[in-house]
């Protein structure tokens, strides 16, 4: 299968996904040392999460017999020295991986490559359900102030837990889990 632009992408799309999984871990391990363990364990999955989008897109690839090699993970940004900077950042980071997957979508009709497209459409139902509950965590963290036990009351009574999307493409591999 010939390397198209759509594919291209897809293939740079695994390096954000892993960044930004390297980039939540590292929030979550700044959340656990700062003794906040409803956000940690928050962004330890949401790290888990990106992670697992890496492979379902590998996976794809894979199918599809496109070659790929997985690229090196670019330096992460400086962490925020806030819970509100931390969610400000993860809000636009998700913002921009909507960008990004609205751009492979472009490509797939583009290159007329309609299964290019159909797979990417999962991945833009998921960025909505990201981008609002990442604004919603960062509404709630700004109401809250500087009592941060509040966000974590509420993340520990409102945020349930992540339930597996039966409609998500295959992560090559297998989709890794949290073990608790």
């Amino acid at each position: 299968m010939p390397l198209t632009s759509v594919n291209r992408l897809l293939i740079e799309q695994i390096e954000h996904e892993f960044t930004a999984s390297q980039q939540y871990t590292a929030f979550a391990v700044w959340f656990d040392q700062q003794a906040l363990p409803q956000l940690a364990q928050r962004f330890y999955e949401q790290a888990l999460e990106e992670r697992n989008h890496a492979m379902m897109i590998v996976a794809y690839l894979l199918d599809r017999d496109i070659d790929v090699t997985l690229p090196a993970i670019p330096a992460l940004a400086p962490i925020p020295a806030s819970v509100t900077g931390i969610l400000e950042f993860s809000v636009e980071q998700e913002q921009a991986v909507t960008r990004q997957f609205e751009q492979i979508i472009a490509a797939a009709r583009n290159d007329q490559d309609y299964l290019a497209e159909q797979f990417t459409h999962w991945f833009l139902k998921e960025q909505v359900e990201e981008v609002s509950s990442m604004s919603t965590l960062l509404q709630v963290a700004t109401r809250c102030g500087d009592n941060l036990m509040l966000l974590e009351d509420y993340l520990a009574r409102e945020v349930p837990d992540s339930a597996s999307d039966p409609t998500a493409p295959r992560a090559a591999g297998g989709a890794a889990a949290l073990l608790a």
